[in-house]
């Protein structure tokens, strides 16, 4: 199957760049300035599973001349917007879009642009960054991919997929209830740079200065939307997750936080503000919630205004 990766940052970057490694044919959409520097470069990974430097074949909107089998969407939520008309023209009858996007909101945007049947539900699971020199840097060996088609049934475009996804090294899991996945990473990850964002800090530093209560109520907060969704965390993914919010010591920041600590755009509106609006829709009460989401809107109001 021809795969276009839209974005070669650190995660479309490094799922990619490991489906080239072992020898799917992968092309990178890529917006001129990154298209000079992967040319100059190459495609570099860093990471504790090894290193990787490839030189990848790369495309521009305007350079699409037929669809692709698969378009895997690895680019921030903010930028799924002027994105999607760079890469409309890959678009067939038959073409698969996997997004690895964080939250439900672009879901929406891509089925009412190409079609329900189109769109694949995908959860990512992994924590890198891009370094000063475009470099994917991994910070742990976590490297996840889990997808499927929304309605729980996995017909043979989606089965081929998973086919071509199988052994590249990094675990890909076709799921049969991708939905629920979704939900239960938006809740983790909702609580995570609910947390760090609103209180400054790692999981360890919070949990130091006494605020383990605060991280498991904003935890609960956000569980409590994906229930009154319809999509209600399983006993199994609360048991697991609680200890990783609220671990002594723990390291343990949202990718969120590092941006605002960089200075950077945040994905505020898509995983904090998306799932504050649907507590509210549901007459939820969700202060924490709502504090963290305020704390991004200042941040963010003062980006934009230097």
């Amino acid at each position: 199957m021809r795969i276009l990766v839209v974005g070669a940052g650190a995660t479309g970057g490094l799922f990619g760049g490991l489906l080239a490694r072992a020898g799917r044919d992968v092309t990178f959409l890529v917006r001129a300035a990154r298209a000079a520097q992967l040319r100059e470069r190459g495609l570099q990974i860093r990471g504790p599973r090894g290193d990787l430097n490839i030189a990848p074949q790369i495309a521009q909107s305007e350079t699409i001349a037929e669809p692709y089998d698969v378009i895997l969407l690895g680019l921030k939520a903010y930028a799924l917007d002027a994105a999607i008309d760079d890469f409309a023209p890959a678009v067939g009858p038959d073409t698969l879009i996997l997004p690895m996007l964080n939250g439900m909101r672009h879901i929406d945007l891509l089925a009412k642009r190409f079609g329900d049947e189109r769109v694949l539900g995908g959860v990512c699971i992994v924590a890198s960054t891009l370094d000063a020199d475009g470099r994917i840097v991994q910070l742990n060996e976590a490297q996840q991919l889990i997808y499927g088609e929304r309605n729980g049934k996995n017909g043979p475009r989606a089965r081929e997929m998973d086919a071509t996804l199988q052994g590249a090294g990094f675990t890909a899991t076709l799921s049969d209830h991708i939905l629920r996945d979704m939900w239960e990473k938006w809740v983790f990850l909702a609580s995570l740079a609910g947390s760090t964002c609103l209180l400054r800090g790692s999981v360890g530093s919070i949990v130091a200065a006494g605020g383990t209560p605060v991280i498991s109520a904003i935890f609960d907060e956000c569980a409590s939307v994906a229930r009154d969704a319809g999509h209600t965390p399983s006993d199994a993914f609360v048991a697991a997750m609680r200890p990783h919010l609220t671990t002594p010591g723990s390291p343990l920041t949202a990718s969120m936080y590092r941006d605002m600590q960089a200075g950077g755009r945040v994905e505020a509106d898509q995983i904090l503000g998306d799932l504050l609006a649907r507590a509210r829709g549901y007459s939820l009460n969700t202060p924490l919630l709502e504090a963290a989401y305020v704390t991004l809107n200042v941040y963010q109001r003062a980006l934009t205004n230097t």
